[in-house]
């Protein structure tokens, strides 16, 4: 099963054009035939909470069908990130697109003390089955609290799958974390970063992935677009 961590910056706000970025790096990585691909928290507006409320969606809106197409087209999963309206109020979430079945979601269950006025919290885990292995979605925050990998465990978990906007302290405290559980737990843990300038931080980029043993297999720049593809092998 191959893996595509698609490393990107958004435009503050210009949702066309993130749309239009996204669709370009699919074409990109399509030679290499993913059968997942996953890009950074929030990628379809860039990080900027302020402006959450104005640009929330719907999980039904007309302007994502495009991903579907390519996901039915390539025979392949993708998930990006966005801030969608629900019931609740609205959340950090990823959009999950797969092959010839309706799209679904993913919301950020535990979140940063400076996004609780933005947001609200997700309140079930999903798990996506990609050529039957079991890949358990994380966003930022969360996937350095210890209770969201336990309760990933308990459902099957086979890939720790972390999408995320982190600054340089950010991602280096979360490279150390993210070898220690892929030790520990003998999994493969892989994190997607954005790159640029998001609300009041720069995203440092370092997409990455660590083997079953904790080794940092391959990562990107600090400060470029790009992808990563990591071939895994159960």
């Amino acid at each position: 099963m191959k893996i595509a961590l698609i490393q990107l910056k958004a435009e503050k706000g210009n949702v066309s054009h993130n749309i239009a970025n996204h669709i370009s790096w699919i074409e990109r990585v399509v030679m290499h035939n993913p059968d997942l691909i996953i890009f950074p928290e929030l990628s379809i507006t860039g990080f900027e909470p302020t402006l959450a409320k104005e640009l929330a969606f719907q999980e039904s809106d007309k302007r994502f069908d495009v991903f579907q197409k390519y996901s039915d087209k390539m025979n392949c999963s993708i998930s990006f990130g966005l801030p969608l309206k629900k019931t609740q109020g609205i959340q950090i979430a990823m959009l999950i697109f797969q092959p010839k079945i309706p799209r679904t979601f993913y919301s950020k269950q535990w979140l940063h003390e400076d996004e609780i006025q933005y947001f609200t919290p997700g309140t079930s885990q999903t798990i996506l089955s990609v050529n039957d292995t079991c890949i358990a979605p994380a966003i930022c925050y969360e996937s350095l609290n210890p209770s969201h990998l336990t309760n990933c465990l308990t459902l099957g978990t086979a890939i720790y799958l972390a999408s995320v906007s982190k600054h340089d302290k950010g991602i280096s405290e979360a490279y150390k974390y993210y070898s220690k559980i892929a030790s520990l737990n003998s999994m493969p843990v892989l994190v997607v970063n954005s790159v640029g300038y998001c609300d009041n931080f720069m995203s440092a980029g370092q997409s990455a992935v660590w083997d079953s043993k904790g080794n940092l297999v391959e990562n990107l720049s600090t400060d470029k677009e790009g992808f990563l593809l990591y071939d895994y092998m159960s």
